[in-house]
């Protein structure tokens, strides 16, 4: 069977699963977020109805102040060191549902500047490749030109302005404090939480009047510093939304060094294997499957199916069918192969689509920027 060879400790992948909300919990019990699940009038979106939404600050005044008919907009920010994968979902579908069903504009930092003095990318020009290869990525997930606009640092400088503003508000003792750096780290580092502010708080400069931030539980720090200057130079408090943090296929922390994620622009030979690899709940022969049946609360296709593409009434379905036998772990993980590649497809058929006039429409530049010529000297469609 394909777990034969596969044997491992399934509590620990149970762990995996069940700790998805860790950091969720850990924000309301120790840092004062609260749960989505006590908000009245959440929204009826996926996300928020599968708990792939878990957690938020001030999402209810957001909501109240767009529903009044407030100028609002998101921000929602991607590091400029590599391409999407599965995990981020959860935010991507949550900021084109307030896109699409309230016309919300998007700002969307592509972070170049942190990804370099990170050391996630080698120079400053990858950077601006991958930040405007991001882009054009973007606009094929669906997010609408003429309402999302990009902010690559180094080719819109102004942000500068306003991080410079801000830092007057933040002393290096609460950076370190916050994200653990220490002096022999470099001092764009340091400063870059300063940049990151500005990022969010940008929008309220523009005539906005409300800022909603999805993001993952694990960037809260971010937010917490933003709040709090935005707070001191007289400023909204951004609101947030926090996304759970999902496991690899394997159960374990979703990272790159371990190859456990699925990218959305991966091969479908590669995602297929991804996914056949993935921890199952199944038994280790057919017969012993079919007369014990499987475990779909450690199973990571089944997981990674009712989360994204399954309803309610469906998960119990193949919840059901999966712990009497009458569904093998083969047929499970072939179920979620054909859901992710359908989806992978629909992506890169809108991606040969995408248009430089597209990206020149939203992606912010300074003035004397030619980014058709950008475009062309970092090959963005070849």
């Amino acid at each position: 069977m394909h777990d034969a060879d596969k044997k491992e400790d399934s509590s620990n992948t149970a762990s995996g699963i069940s700790s998805v909300t860790a950091d969720n919990v850990r924000l309301i019990k120790k840092f004062g977020a609260s749960r989505i699940s006590n908000m009245d009038n959440v929204p009826d979106f996926y996300t928020f109805g599968n708990g792939l939404i878990y957690s938020h600050r001030d999402f209810d005044r957001f909501m109240k102040n767009l529903n009044d008919g407030k100028k609002c907009a998101i921000v929602s920010g991607f590091n400029a060191s590599g391409m999407p994968h599965m995990g981020h979902i959860p935010v991507f579908d949550t900021n084109l549902f307030f896109q699409k069903e309230h016309g919300v504009k998007l700002f969307m930092p592509i972070s170049d500047d942190e990804s370099y003095v990170s050391n996630k990318v080698k120079t400053q020009q990858e950077g601006i490749r991958n930040s405007l290869m991001l882009a054009r990525v973007m606009i094929a997930y669906g997010f609408d030109p003429s309402k999302t606009k990009f902010i690559i640092d180094h080719i819109y400088t102004d942000i500068y302005n306003l991080a410079i503003k801000l830092s007057k508000g933040l002393t290096l003792s609460e950076v370190k404090a916050v994200y653990g750096y220490t002096t022999d780290q470099n001092i764009g580092l340091h400063f870059y939480p300063a940049v990151q502010s500005a990022h969010i708080i940008y929008p309220l400069t523009r005539g906005f009047e409300d800022v909603l931030v999805p993001i993952g539980s694990d960037e809260d720090s971010h937010m917490r510093v933003c709040r709090d200057l935005a707070g001191k130079f007289g400023y909204i408090k951004p609101a947030a939304l926090h996304s759970v943090f999902m496991p690899g296929l394997d159960g374990e922390k979703m990272s790159k060094s371990r190859n456990n994620g699925i990218f959305l622009l991966e091969s479908e030979k590669e995602i297929k294997r991804k996914i056949m690899s993935a921890f199952s709940g199944g038994q280790a022969s057919i017969e012993e499957h079919r007369k014990l049946g499987g475990n779909p609360d450690v199973d990571m296709a089944f997981f990674y199916l009712k989360s994204y593409f399954l309803t309610k009434k469906e998960s119990e379905e193949v919840s059901e069918r999966y712990r009497s036998g009458a569904m093998l772990s083969g047929e499970m993980k072939n179920m979620l192969f054909e859901k992710v590649i359908e989806r992978v497809n629909r992506l890169k058929e809108a991606y040969e689509k995408v248009t430089e006039k597209e990206i020149e429409k939203s992606v912010m530049v300074d003035e004397h920027i030619d980014l058709k010529k950008l475009m062309e000297e970092y090959n963005i469609f070849e």
